[in-house]
């Protein structure tokens, strides 16, 4: 089992995002490291989190005096200075940091910053804004778009799977995606089978390619 240290996280760059992230990791009874330049921002969260400083993050030796090595993950959330955010996420890498993660304002912030050595790259502001723009033009309730292509959406249960068991409706084979969940009006969501009937109100869950579930959920 791993020890409280090492199922901690630092989070440098506590503006918006980082600070969000922090708090909500607070919440879930994680350890957090808080760094950020400003004085001000520091002070604002003194005793929300489990320990939070101000500190240079691209200076080696003040990253060692605040124990930053013995943590094995780290989320740099500097979003406006980008030099800054890619010194201290090539700084994590020569610490030896086991799981960086790395914010980014664009993609190509985002590509230089897994040059440098970060595991994971997330832009939260274009994110986001996909997914709205999904949300606002489409019929989909919601929708989360991973790695090579792949989405999962929520959409209501089109007309012509209505009364059918998912298996004869030919879900799968006409549109190449898969009812993973299914929920019914005041109920909680169940995993569905090739034997779920879709009842009128249902809403499903679907997985796929994003193209497909896109085309699936505008059948709704």
């Amino acid at each position: 089992m791993a020890d409280k240290r090492e199922a901690g996280v630092v989070v440098i760059g506590l503006g918006r995002f980082g600070a969000s992230l922090a708090l909500e990791l607070a919440k879930r009874d994680v350890e957090v490291l808080g760094i950020d330049r400003s004085p001000r921002i520091v002070q604002s969260l003194s005793g929300q989190l489990t320990q939070v400083v101000s500190a240079d993050s691209t200076d080696i030796e003040a990253m060692r005096q605040l124990g930053v090595p013995e943590f094995s993950r780290a989320v740099v959330a500097i979003g406006t200075e980008l030099e800054a955010s890619i010194l201290t996420a090539s700084l994590l890498v020569d610490l030896g940091i086991d799981d960086i993660w790395g914010k980014a304002t664009s993609r190509e912030h985002g590509r230089i910053l897994e040059r440098v050595g970060v595991h994971h790259v997330v832009l939260p502001e274009h994110d986001m804004g996909e997914r709205v723009a999904h949300l606002v033009t489409g019929r989909m309730l919601d929708y989360i778009e991973f790695e090579d292509d792949f989405a999962m959406v929520k959409t209501r249960a089109p007309a012509f799977a209505v009364g059918k068991p998912l298996g004869a409706s030919g879900i799968r084979a006409k549109y190449g995606v898969t009812v993973v969940c299914i929920k019914r009006p005041g109920q909680d969501f169940t995993y569905a089978t090739q034997d779920t009937v879709v009842l009128p109100g249902d809403t499903l869950i679907v997985a796929g390619t994003t193209r497909q579930t896109e085309q699936f959920a505008e059948l709704s």
